[in-house]
């Protein structure tokens, strides 16, 4: 073990072992999408604990923490993921292998092995493990570590003090959580076939594209270049030079002066009807990139969308005026009063860190929006269909625990519905009152199951890349540590050095540190922790009637899977999938239908149309150009904020 290679290199001959004769079937994957990518041949010669493997997955593990906690406040919290350092790190590598010695030499305590700085060519391995570390440093694709929202509204919304220490240990705790259920699902939803990860397939298609030769005109490595090239210049437009063109509401133009209109049409504000984005990060930035989402998952999330978004809404909202509606804004992640007014949450909060019932009776009961209290029942509902689809449709004794269910899930559909619900609605049943003591409940319970899928997720892509299991579980631990330990440390440095941070009433208008995660995050802790379920979905709240979502959620499931049972030879009803379409809107807020509209139609251009009419372009490219335009956006976005401080 070390940072040091076991000699001797391997040789040519080595480096052609790629196990060229015939595949049994058996071997083959039964999902085309992982057939057309993934590879069923290796070298297991190549080495992988190298110098370089170290020093490049520590230095992007530390750089990727930094810059997705620095960007997780901002109004478009851009995620830079893991894409990013595959293309960074590439010729970065490749220039260590020219570069170091190649000499052999002895370390005292290791016998007789030889070791050395330079093992041989910069290989696919090492590159595999460092974007692992990379994975780390993005706290596995979510941006930063998720407890740190407990520090942020604890600071910035409830104007309280936390120690530095305090605020480690808990991002530290909840960060490893989910380890050891990983290792307990393995066996269920890595190593089975059909359990395919759609989203480790963007990065071996590009693992592949940057290592492998090709006689092509147009190798995948030069479409790459090329397409990276043409995201990073095209940023600068709608990223600084014409930031109107992240949100183009042409009903929102055509009746300016019109308020339904603006309900209407405005893809930030409202339901977003027409709206359209030239911007990817508006694209990518809550739902990841539309390309390697399969197609039945876009249709279940646009049907869900939908129906949410465009028939309920619209009928609770104009229709029966539920919850008195129309006292509040159509789309909004605020608290309001019964008059309209935003809800002065500071006020009924006691020295305690309690709810201060007085106060708390003085100004009445907490109002949503009736998208946010939709938003809600919809929760409920998916959490419920999630148990009960993965019984019926994947057996009984699978939906005992939550995560396996979820696992199933996300590795099916490359969607994840959230646990934090009903985390949150049990423990402010059993200390309400109590805003912290929820949220970190909360967190202990969502992120041990969320921390478990993307442990998972990087097995499967270890396992797509016959990587060895112990040298990615080694790379994961040291890179969570790492990752938690520069995400607290640059949160706390820009909680104490922004003014107004998080405060969107206070901040100037064009500001950029509106940190809309954390206002969800905040408002929840409010909803669940301060005043409780039972002041707001219970006996004593306004929006009681949500509860029986977790019926209808239930039976859903169950309805879909008698109707395959009677019609088996309707290959399109199984792909109904009610815990992704129950839960299409689990994203929003802070998502907009903005980012829906985009996703939608880009998801359906590539894989339905591309895919069907042109499947070796689809083959060859759509994983890549995926790769190219989140690489190529988040280069620029970090250069517009460095170079010119856009956004200051």
């Amino acid at each position: 073990m070390g940072s040091l290679e076991l000699q001797p290199p391997p040789t040519a001959t080595t480096r052609l072992f790629e196990l060229e004769h015939a595949i049994d079937e058996d071997d083959l994957s039964p999902i085309e999408e992982v057939r057309l990518t993934v590879t069923n041949t290796d070298d297991p010669t190549l080495p992988v604990w190298t110098i370089r493997m170290w020093f490049l997955g520590l230095l992007s593990c530390g750089l990727l923490s930094f810059l997705n906690q620095f960007f997780a406040y901002r109004t478009e919290p851009l995620i830079i993921t893991p894409i990013t350092v595959q293309v960074a790190t590439l010729p970065i590598g490749r220039f260590m292998a020219t570069a170091l010695p190649k000499a052999k030499f002895r370390i005292p305590g290791f016998g007789s092995r030889l070791f050395s700085l330079n093992p041989g060519p910069f290989n696919i391995k090492e590159h595999v493990l460092i974007s692992i570390f990379a994975n780390a440093g993005s706290a596995f694709a979510s941006g930063s570590a998720y407890g740190i929202g407990i520090v942020t509204i604890i600071k910035a919304f409830y104007r309280r003090h936390i120690s530095f220490f305090a605020g480690w240990l808990l991002i530290i705790t909840t960060q490893v959580l989910g380890y050891g259920w990983a290792g307990q699902l393995r066996k269920y939803v890595v190593e089975p076939a059909h359990m395919w990860w759609p989203a480790t397939l963007a990065q071996v298609s590009l693992f592949r594209a940057l290592h492998e030769r090709e006689e092509q005109r147009m190798s995948r490595a030069k479409f790459f270049l090329i397409a990276l090239i043409c995201s990073f210049s095209w940023y600068a437009v709608p990223g600084y030079l014409f930031s109107t063109l992240t949100n183009i509401s042409w009903i929102c133009w055509a009746f300016s002066n019109s308020v339904t209109a603006q309900q209407i049409g405005s893809g930030m504000q409202g339901l977003g009807l027409g709206a359209l984005t030239l911007d990817w990060t508006a694209v990518a930035s809550f739902l990841f990139s539309p390309l390697i989402c399969p197609f039945f998952a876009i249709v279940n999330v646009f049907a869900g969308y939908a129906l949410i978004i465009y028939v309920v809404i619209p009928i609770a909202y104009w229709g029966f005026n539920l919850y008195s509606a129309n006292r509040f804004p159509i789309f909004s992640s605020h608290l309001f009063t019964a008059q309209g007014e935003k809800y002065n949450i500071t006020a009924i909060v006691n020295d305690k860190f309690e709810l201060d019932i007085p106060k708390y009776e003085e100004q009445g009961q907490i109002h949503l929006s009736m998208f946010f209290a939709l938003t809600y029942g919809f929760g409920f509902a998916t959490i419920a269909s999630t148990l009960t689809h993965v019984a019926f449709f994947y057996g009984s004794a699978l939906a005992f625990i939550f995560t396996l269910p979820i696992s199933i899930i996300t590795a099916t559909t490359n969607q994840t519905p959230g646990l934090n619900i009903i985390t949150e609605y049990i423990m402010g049943f059993i200390l309400p009152g109590r805003p912290i003591a929820n949220v970190c409940f909360k967190t202990y319970g969502y992120i041990s199951m969320a921390q478990a899928i993307s442990f998972l997720s990087d097995f499967k892509l270890g396992h797509y890349m016959k990587l060895p299991p112990r040298s990615m579980f080694l790379v994961q631990f040291i890179g969570t540590i790492l990752a938690g330990t520069i995400n607290i440390a640059v949160a706390w440095w820009l909680l104490n050095s922004v003014t107004n941070i998080c405060q969107d009433d206070l901040l100037p208008p064009d500001s950029p540190w509106t940190c809309p995660g954390d206002r969800v995050f905040f408002d929840a802790s409010v909803i669940w922790g301060l005043v409780g379920p039972r002041r707001i979905f219970g006996k004593l709240g306004n929006y009681r009637d949500m509860n029986w979502f977790l019926l209808g959620g239930a039976i859903g499931p169950i309805i879909v899977w008698l109707l395959h049972k009677a019609f088996p030879k309707q290959s399109w009803i199984p792909l109904i999938n009610l815990p992704v379409l129950l839960g299409a809107t689990g994203m929003m807020p802070p998502a907009t239908p903005l980012n829906y509209n985009a996703w939608v139609l880009v998801g359906t251009i590539f894989n339905f149309f591309i895919f069907r009419y042109r499947k070796q372009w689809w083959q060859r490219y759509n994983y890549v150009l995926s790769a190219a335009l989140d690489a190529g956006t988040a280069f620029m976005a970090v250069l517009l904020y460095f170079l010119v401080g856009h956004g200051e």
